[in-house]
């Protein structure tokens, strides 16, 4: 396995008639019940997003329900909240990182019990963007009401929107199952206590190859492969979003790229552009996928998987068949969960 082996995402999804991620009241108006959705400038003009924070969310969730994880118990005190931050037994902990403050008991060579700091730390491996709009969106607000009661309807107001929205993902295939336990923030991923468990159970212990004189401890093959193509499959039926009760929207991607790459680096952020005299039209840069497929040739291991859903973008059908006959050795082309296992079956032989 490369020692520096990351699974690069980017994905459209396609929504009409949503409130994704609200932000609260709408300071800026006059009525008491009206929600803004959450929305950003840039170069002037408005764009709608969810955040990075949501989209995990609904990961998360996505993999509880279809992939069947036992996702880690949330444990409250006070004001602070954290998962039981133990990676060997919950996936998500692993994928997702977690922060916990602790202490434990341990009994030292002479049989005498102490409390030490147990405080364990982890970055996620995997990384993800918000989900932004690609071209200028104007967010309308309506009324709603409800009337069911007697008496006068309740009126309240919601901003909705339509967009075609980016994001982009970063899976460290290295690191899923793979824990070290030096002091440092973010690398104390495990305390004594659960190393030593480990080490009882299957785990093994390896050197870092970028920390010298210092020991990972690795969660056996079968299940590190499971926890990465496990979460890269929940995009197949990932959902999630605001008011989805009476502005349900399909937030499965409609277009993707799938490839691996031996670089931290992100490539494929600017495929999708928008255009027109207010910046309220999207294309795919056909042109700019070709650049980067040139450019980061020497970065991509094995194929870089696209994958398109029928209605989405027809018009580039041509294009991105072409794409795939010039780039015979480098690109495959398909069906959107085709192309998704297409990739799943890759990672597997190259995490080996």
């Amino acid at each position: 396995m490369n020692n520096n082996l990351k699974t690069q995402g980017y994905y459209l999804i396609d929504v009409d008639v949503v409130a994704l991620n609200n932000a609260g009241k709408n300071m800026m108006s006059n009525f008491d019940n009206e929600v803004v959705t959450k929305n950003i400038l840039k170069n002037g003009r408005n764009y709608t997003y969810v955040s990075g924070q949501s989209f995990r969310c609904w990961w998360r969730d996505s993999l509880q329900k279809n992939s069947g994880w036992n996702l880690s118990p949330i444990i409250r005190k006070n004001k602070i909240v954290y998962t039981n931050a133990n990676p060997l037994e919950y996936p998500d902990d692993d994928v997702f990182g977690y922060m916990r403050a602790a202490s434990e008991e341990i009994t030292d060579d002479k049989g005498k019990k102490e409390k030490v700091n147990a405080t364990v730390t982890r970055i996620s491996p995997l990384k993800n963007s918000a989900i932004v709009s690609v071209c200028a969106v104007r967010p309308v607000a309506n009324w709603s009401s409800m009337s069911r009661q007697e008496g006068d309807s309740v009126l309240y107001r919601k901003q909705e929107y339509s967009a075609i929205m980016k994001g982009m993902f970063s899976l460290d295939l290295n690191m899923i199952g793979t824990f070290s336990s030096y002091n440092k923030t973010g690398y104390q991923n495990l305390s004594q206590k659960l190393k030593d468990i480990a080490l009882e159970k299957d785990c093994t212990e390896k050197d870092d190859p970028f920390v010298t004189g210092q020991k990972l401890i690795q969660l056996p093959l079968h299940i590190r492969i499971k926890r990465a193509t496990d979460t890269i499959k929940a995009l197949k039926n990932i959902s999630g979003g605001a008011m989805q009760t009476n502005n349900m929207g399909d937030v499965t991607p409609k277009f993707i790229i799938l490839a691996s790459t031996n670089s931290g680096n992100h490539p494929f952020s600017h495929i999708a552009s928008s255009y027109g005299d207010r910046d309220e039209m999207v294309k795919l840069n056909i042109d700019a996928l070709k650049e980067i497929l040139d450019e980061y040739k020497d970065n991509f291991i094995g194929t870089v998987f696209i994958g398109k859903r029928k209605g989405f973008f027809d018009e580039y059908d041509k294009e991105l068949n072409e794409l795939q006959q010039s780039y015979q050795n480098l690109v495959a082309y398909g069906p959107i969960n085709a192309m998704i296992d297409a990739y799943c079956e890759q990672v597997t032989k190259q995490m080996i």
